[in-house]
C-alpha cells in the first residue's frame, strides 16, 4: 500500500458549491423526467425523488463538462439520466437484497412489491436511455451501454459471491468497480464529452472517477460496521446479513484463527445474528485493527485518483476533485 496521508482538512462541499446553479437544474429536471402514464411508476419517482441522497453524480457529470469548457442544458439533461440510472440499481438492489429500509424510509419494494418495483427500475434504466438518445452522440450512447452491461455483470457477480469465504480483495475490487465505480466514472467521461476538450481530459477523469469510486465503496462498507442506522438509513450489519463478503471480512479472514473465521462463517450460513452476535464480529474486527486497514485501502484509492488528474490543467474545478478524493477517503458518515 501506499503510504502518502491525505489532508483531512476537505469538506466535500467545494465541488458542490462549483455546479450548485446546475444541480437546481437537475433537480427539475428529475421531475419532469420521473412521470409516466403509468401511476405507480410516477410515484416510485416521485418517492425516490423526495427521499433525498447528495446527487454526487449528476455533480460528477456537471463539474466534468464545465472542465472541458461546457455548460449548458445537455449537462442537466445527462446529469439527470445518470441519477436515474443510479436510482434504477438502487431499486433492484433493495430487491435483491429483500431491504427494508432505504436512506431511513421504507424501501420501494416494502411499499410497492417486488414486482412493481423491478418494473419501475426497468423504466427508469430506460428513460436515462431515452434522454441520453436526446443528444444524438454515438459516444455517450456507447458509455450508457457499456455501463449497463458492466453493472448487470456485477449483480450477477454478486449473487455467485454471497456467502463465500474464500474471497479475495481482487475479487472484491473487481466488483466494487461493476457496483459503484465504473458509474462514477462513466458519469465523469460522459460530462467531459459535452465539452471542446474530451480528448484531452476523459481518460483522467475516467480513470479518476473509478479509484473514486472504489475508495467510496471501501468506506461504504467500513461504516457497515461502524456507523448507526440513523446515520445509515438502513440497519448497520446488513451486509454480512445478508451474506455480502466485503472488504473488511475479506481482510479479517485473513488475519484471524480458524476458529474465529468459523464465527463469520456461521453468521453467513444462518443468514444473521443468532447463534454469533453482532457484536462479537466487531470484537474480532477492533482486535485486528480491521477499520484501519480498510481505511488505509481507502486513502490509497483516492491518492490514485488524485494521481490520475496530473494530465488536467490546474483549475479550481481540479481543485475541487481533489478535495473530493481526500473528503471520500476520510468521511465518518
Amino acid at each position: 500500500m501506499q503510504s502518502s496521508p491525505l489532508v483531512k482538512t476537505q469538506t466535500g462541499r467545494e465541488l458542490f458549491d462549483l455546479v450548485r446553479a446546475g444541480l437546481v437544474e437537475v433537480e427539475e429536471e428529475l421531475c419532469r423526467q420521473s412521470v409516466s402514464n403509468v401511476r405507480p411508476i410516477t410515484e416510485i419517482g416521485q418517492y425516490l425523488q423526495l427521499s433525498g441522497g447528495k446527487r454526487l453524480r449528476p455533480a460528477l457529470v456537471l463539474i466534468a463538462a464545465k472542465l472541458s469548457g461546457y455548460e449548458g442544458p445537455s449537462a442537466v439533461r445527462m446529469g439527470a439520466a445518470m441519477e436515474l440510472v443510479h436510482a434504477a440499481t438502487l431499486i433492484h438492489d433493495d430487491v435483491i437484497d429483500q431491504a427494508e429500509t432505504r436512506r431511513g424510509r421504507p424501501s420501494t419494494n416494502s411499499r410497492w412489491g417486488n414486482h412493481t418495483s423491478v418494473l419501475a427500475g426497468d423504466w427508469l434504466y430506460m428513460q436515462a436511455f431515452h434522454i441520453a438518445l436526446g443528444e444524438r452522440d454515438f459516444r455517450i450512447l456507447d458509455i450508457l451501454i457499456s455501463l449497463t452491461k458492466v453493472m448487470v455483470e456485477g449483480e450477477l457477480l454478486q449473487l455467485n459471491q454471497l456467502r463465500r469465504i474464500d474471497l479475495t480483495e481482487e475479487d472484491y475490487l473487481d466488483l466494487a468497480y461493476r457496483k459503484t465505480a465504473c458509474l462514477f466514472s462513466a458519469c465523469l467521461r460522459l460530462g467531459s464529452l459535452l465539452g471542446n476538450k474530451s480528448d484531452e481530459i476523459e481518460p483522467h477523469l475516467g480513470a479518476y472517477g473509478a479509484h473514486l469510486g472504489l475508495a467510496f465503496q471501501v468506506i461504504d462498507d467500513l461504516l457497515d460496521f461502524t456507523s448507526s442506522e440513523k446515520t445509515l438509513g438502513k440497519p448497520i450489519g446488513s451486509d454480512l446479513r445478508e451474506g455480502k463478503v466485503t472488504l473488511p471480512l475479506i481482510y479479517l479472514l485473513a488475519r484471524c484463527t480458524a476458529s474465529e473465521a468459523e464465527k463469520i462463517a456461521c453468521v453467513l450460513r444462518e443468514g444473521g445474528f443468532h447463534s454469533v452476535q453482532f457484536t462479537e464480529v466487531l470484537d474480532l474486527i477492533e482486535r485486528y485493527d480491521i477499520l484501519q486497514v480498510a481505511r488505509a485501502k481507502a486513502q490509497d484509492l483516492a491518492i490514485t485518483a488524485e494521481q490520475s488528474l496530473v494530465g488536467i490543467s490546474e483549475s479550481p474545478c481540479k481543485d475541487a476533485l481533489r478535495s473530493l478524493a481526500e473528503f471520500i477517503a476520510e468521511r465518518q458518515y
